[in-house]
């Protein structure tokens, strides 16, 4: 395990962000907290990973944000490089991680956030913020996984061979793991200790990971090094839970994105391989209320590839527009006190 009481032991620029663990429902769970003091009235940002990555992912965002607002990156149970244990089988998923944030936010007494969610991610904090929208004060859903547009011949396809192929790969991915699991790791760390390796090859998801921070790679190879292959199973069921949810079960995340109610803001780069610009326009078209920022020459990865930029982004975007929001919520609140009293 890789945590550190400060991240400036691993590199001056994390100094001042701190590991830190809390009890959730008896699972130990990890997460990165920044040293700023919190302000009453004021959002903590609460940044969640891609599931099958770590807190860790956040780090330089984290040291951006340090400056401007409270934040914390929290791992979700079963991750794979991550540090927070998986309760049971059944909790590798990404409706239950949505649960778990709300559970985690309980824990840490966190009664406003502005909650980025990255990858699949992002549609973990969008069916939080569909839960609990009493909590949030924004939404940052970057480059997210979330249902693309289908046509009805797709959509039908997919309720019926879909649904059977999921039934069929999960199980079959889940036994290739656990016998390539090995082989699996080691090519991600070859990936890791070479980014440039990545472009143009099958598993390039667009923009420039020769970007990334030598400390982020070198974290990142440093947690991979460690990883059971075990735990790749946990990455198989949060995934297929994802493709059932984008193409499947649709309704779900089609009627979060009609339904919240909280200012939000989509983070794309023009070169994401993986959040097609059809699945934008169809997204914004839906919510034309949502905050639409590009990032040029940026892939799927903008918390690796500009990082400096994203935070400015989200700092920029809150502003007033959450901060107001904040102090209203904390004045209806008082409000609704004093009515009941």
């Amino acid at each position: 395990m890789v945590q550190y009481t400060d991240w400036g032991e691993r590199a001056d620029r994390w100094s001042g962000i701190r590991s830190e663990t809390v009890d959730v429902r008896g699972t130990k769970v990890h997460y990165l907290v920044t040293d700023q003091t919190r302000t009453s009235g004021l959002p903590v940002h609460l940044l969640v990973p891609n599931p099958a990555n770590s807190a860790s992912n956040w780090l330089d965002v984290l040291a951006e944000l340090r400056a401007h607002a409270h934040a914390i990156a929290v791992d979700l149970p079963g991750t794979i490089a991550g540090h927070t244990a998986l309760p049971n089988r059944r909790a590798a998923s990404i409706e239950t991680n949505a649960l778990f944030l709300r559970d985690f936010a309980d824990a840490l007494e966190l009664d406003r956030v502005v909650v980025h969610g990255w990858s699949a991610g992002g549609m973990v904090a969008l069916l939080f913020a569909d839960q609990a929208p009493e909590r949030i004060a924004g939404l940052v859903l970057v480059a997210p996984a979330l249902p693309p547009p289908l046509s009805a011949g797709e959509a039908r396809r997919w309720q019926t061979l879909g649904r059977a192929g999921l039934a069929i790969v999960a199980p079959v991915a889940l036994v290739l793991v656990r016998v390539s699991g090995r082989r699996i790791l080691a090519a991600k760390w070859r990936v890791l200790d070479d980014p440039a390796s990545i472009a143009g090859s099958t598993w390039s998801t667009g923009g420039d990971l020769t970007r990334m921070s030598p400390e982020i790679a070198g974290l990142m190879r440093d947690e991979m090094s460690v990883v059971e292959p075990m735990r790749l199973g946990s990455a198989v069921r949060v995934y297929a839970s994802l493709m059932s949810l984008m193409f499947v079960r649709r309704r779900t995340a089609l009627h979060a994105i009609r339904r919240v109610a909280s200012p939000t803001l989509l983070v794309c780069g023009d070169d994401d391989h993986l959040t097609g610009r059809a699945s934008i326009d169809d997204w914004t078209a839906q919510r034309p209320d949502w905050n639409l920022v590009v990032l040029h020459r940026v892939g799927h990865a903008p918390p690796f590839e500009v990082p400096a930029g994203y935070a400015r982004t989200v700092i920029d975007w809150c502003g007033p527009r959450v901060h107001d929001r904040a102090d209203r919520g904390v004045e209806d609140s008082r409000g609704d006190q004093d009515r009941r009293k």
